[in-house]
């Protein structure tokens, strides 16, 4: 892409200030430098800059996906309500799904993504397994009907995203397919110039056995994930596991139940500073409500139970703590005085409570609680399971190292589908012994527009955006400082067609305007390398090559230029 373009041509409406809707970093800067404009709420016109962007990330993902042995073909977005019913997601995916009517009463959506449209593709088209593996993706604007979209291009109704979709014979080929996806996700994050990682992740809503999220790495992510500081382990907070905690007690012998009051004391440092116990000792009845049915839940005292976990072991739709009346009215117990011995509600707990020994829980009834309690002995559990947030006190569930808590923002999202899809539609294929089989399947995403956001929220400073230079509008910019008394915009001419032709893209500043306004445009767009070509710098034979990234500065001659400005971009 070694355009030349000329400012003065191209619709570029930076503003001074920022508007008052903008939240974030990359709304702000994708604002104020002109790369879109708001239609309607979370839905955004691109205008050239950002298109270029958009389309020079959308060049490295096709390259990518080739090497992977990817196809490229294009899905409707309008998608029939029949499909979704087929998979059971009509009514599971919820209001993000925008459903509408046509004139002859069929009901139909648009596509928020194309797991079923694809099934149905292929169980219409591919029949043996001769013709597999098959593996396609395109790259398309999706719309998912957010109940608050917000924070410009990172959490928009309308956004273009890469969606891809594998379809294997068996689990063996399954897993080569998704290790190839996962390898080049790896690399085409990595061609974009960005920091991130890729972490363990829940499913969701898409359904699956196994995912990996791609998290670039950004102080206003909205996503906590975690990293090992000895290992590649990495993995959403949602997913995130941890080596067993010591047991404090353990080796104790079980002593005897006890009930002590405990007048008014009721959260978990009241209680243990009144008893004169470490958190540790304390085990945490909360009650949630799945699906509305209210259910007891276990942890340790100074662990907090994770939500997705909890919903992924009951397997609800929803999970929400139970507020004080609701607890009351489940339970029968005030808030702070409930435990698991005699409860009368269902019990699941986190695995560590299975550990604990002579524990401190409440007695369910008020002002009063209970020392040693003995999981088995005294109270029982219908189902242990990992329950808990990760913490950065906890260790590597690999390797044993220290954990860190960072933030991320998910760019890219890939999953193990298995045969969930496949069942649902009777989607199969006959195998070499003429039987018939669900297709195993892959699904694999990024999020294009987010990713340009993602990018921003990595790489800005107080003057703008600073643009990775393999997803910049433009490789360099070359400021044109001349006046009609000189003869400097022949000088750029001849600057601009060296560096096209070495094979880099330039945007010309070529406006009538102060240099001062070509200086703060320059930064704010964030090119990775700026030229400036003056009077001043003319009348020593030399011009100003500037890398955006650290303000490097190169006072260069001439012929020099077109190596300077390469020695800037790598």
């Amino acid at each position: 892409m070694n355009d030349v373009m000329r400012f003065s041509e191209l619709l570029i409406p930076t503003l001074k200030e920022t508007p008052a809707e903008a939240e974030v970093v990359s709304h702000q800067l994708l604002l104020r430098a002109g790369f879109i404009r708001k239609l309607t709420s979370g839905v955004y016109s691109y205008l050239p800059l950002a298109l270029r962007c958009l389309r020079k990330f959308e060049a490295i993902i096709r390259e990518e996906m080739a090497r992977g042995g990817a196809q490229e073909l294009l899905l409707p977005m309008v998608q029939p309500a029949d499909l979704w019913r087929e998979s059971g997601r009509w009514r599971k995916y919820g209001p993000e799904l925008l459903r509408f009517t046509d004139r002859h009463e069929r009901e139909s959506c648009l596509g928020p993504t194309h797991e079923e449209v694809i099934t149905d593709l292929v169980r219409m088209n591919v029949h043996s397994y001769r013709d597999l593996p098959k593996n396609l993706y395109q790259i398309q604007t999706k719309f998912r009907d957010e109940i608050r979209p917000r924070f410009g291009l990172m959490r928009g109704r309308e956004f273009i995203m890469k969606d891809g979709y594998s379809f294997d014979a068996d689990e063996a080929g399954a897993e080569a397919t998704y290790r190839r996806m996962y390898d080049a996700y790896m690399r085409i994050f990595a061609r974009c110039g960005l920091a991130f990682r890729a972490v363990e992740a829940d499913t969701g809503t898409i359904g699956g056995s196994f995912s990996h999220e791609f998290m670039v790495l950004a102080d206003t992510g909205e996503d906590t994930i975690v990293v090992c500081h000895g290992c590649d382990y990495a993995a959403n907070l949602e997913k995130a596991t941890c080596r067993p905690a010591p047991v404090v007690g353990a080796g104790e012998p079980p002593a005897e139940l006890e009930k002590v009051a405990t007048p008014g004391k009721r959260s978990v440092a009241e209680v243990t500073e009144f008893l004169g116990v470490s958190p540790k000792r304390l085990i945490k009845t909360l009650v949630y409500l799945a699906d509305g049915d209210p259910v007891a839940v276990l942890v340790r005292g100074d662990h907090e139970v994770q939500p997705v976990k909890l919903q992924n072991l009951l397997g609800a739709l929803e999970v929400e703590l139970a507020d004080d009346a609701a607890v009351q009215e489940a339970a029968g117990v005030p808030v702070g005085y409930l435990g698991p011995v005699g409860c009368r509600l269902r019990v699941v707990a986190d695995l560590e409570v299975q550990r604990m020994v002579n524990a401190v829980t409440g007695a369910n009834e008020p002002d009063a609680h209970l020392r040693n309690v003995n999981p088995g002995r005294d109270f029982t559990v219908e189902q242990y399971a990992d329950l808990r947030m990760v913490t950065e006190e906890d260790r590597c569930p690999r390797c044993g190292a220290g954990l860190r808590l960072t933030r991320g923002i998910e760019v890219g999202h890939i999953f193990k589908l298995g045969t969930a899809y496949s069942e649902a539609m009777e989607a199969t294929f006959l195998d070499a012994e003429g039987k018939q089989r669900h297709f195993v399947m892959g699904c694999y995403g990024i999020g294009v527009s987010r990713t340009i956001a993602a990018a921003i929220e990595q790489n800005h400073d107080a003057d703008g955006i600073v643009w990775p230079a393999p997803i910049a509008p433009f490789a360099v910019t070359v400021l044109d400082l001349s006046t009609r008394k000189d003869n400097v915009s022949e000088v750029v001419d001849g600057i601009v067609q060296d560096l096209a032709a070495s094979g880099l893209d330039v945007l010309v500043d070529d406006r009538n305007e102060r240099p001062g306004i070509k200086f703060k445009d320059a930064d704010l767009i964030g090119i990775p390398v700026r030229v400036t070509v003056g009077r001043r710098y003319l009348s020593e034979g030399r011009v100003e090559v500037r890398r955006r990234r650290d303000g490097e500065t190169l006072n260069v001659e001439l012929a020099g230029v077109v190596d300077a400005v390469l020695g800037l971009l790598t």
